[in-house]
């Protein structure tokens, strides 16, 4: 079996929080380890790489390792982070999967979509269309003008990718010092698109307390 590492970002402070948010409690174990959980039982991966600082392994105590884990130190910077990953993942990788650790409620489905999608264009990534009406506003937040939703998504991850390009996607920007949010933007600076797959289920990033009080509902 040809060999795909996860990489599971989980090096931010978590400063929108006010505290530990992959610490934080759901349906009785550490958002980290819910994240993990999921892609442990997926057949497809075969290693993870976590970066992370050296307390957060704390956080997986409470579950069975049951493939190849190492932890990396992240950077200050997200996109520094998953170069750190990268720079940990197996050389003989064929395709490389990028998650953010504060997304737990990812669903194996998605993940596999994701995966097929990036053996067949090199570059996929999970999201979601954008159905909410967007307004631009003013600075003083007065409504100025609709803006058109066709077309426009929200990215999510996992985001996976033929393992050379997404090396030499980043091997691109860090030495043009650009600075990108997500490993898709990463791709687009070499000029390559990348294929969006529609998210099936829940697929949010923790962000802020209110959050982790939701998804504590929904959690099956």
């Amino acid at each position: 079996m040809s060999k795909l590492p996860a990489i599971i970002v989980a090096a931010g402070f978590s400063h929108r929080m006010g505290f530990d948010k992959l610490a934080a409690p759901l349906a009785g174990k550490s958002v980290l380890a819910r994240t993990l959980e999921t892609f442990l039982a997926c057949d497809a991966i075969t290693e993870i790489i976590l970066v992370a600082p050296p307390e957060r392994m704390a956080l997986l105590e409470e579950i069975t390792l049951t493939k190849p884990l190492r932890r990396v130190d992240g950077g200050m910077q997200r996109h520094l982070s998953v170069a750190n990953g990268l720079a940990a993942a197996s050389s003989d990788a064929e395709l490389i999967a990028i998650h953010d650790a504060a997304r737990p409620l990812v669903s194996q489905t998605d993940i596999l979509s994701t995966l097929e999608a990036a053996r067949e264009h090199e570059a996929a990534s999970l999201a979601r269309r954008v159905t909410e009406t967007l307004k631009r506003s003013d600075d003083s937040d007065f409504t100025l003008s609709s803006i058109t939703r066709e077309n426009l998504w929200f990215m999510e991850t996992p985001q996976i990718f033929q393992a050379d390009l997404i090396r030499r996607a980043y091997a691109h920007i860090l030495g043009k010092k650009i600075l990108v949010t997500d490993e898709a933007s990463a791709i687009e600076s070499l000029g390559k698109t990348v294929k969006l797959v529609p998210s099936t289920s829940p697929n949010p990033k923790i962000t802020i307390p209110a959050d982790l009080e939701t998804l504590n509902l929904k959690w099956p």
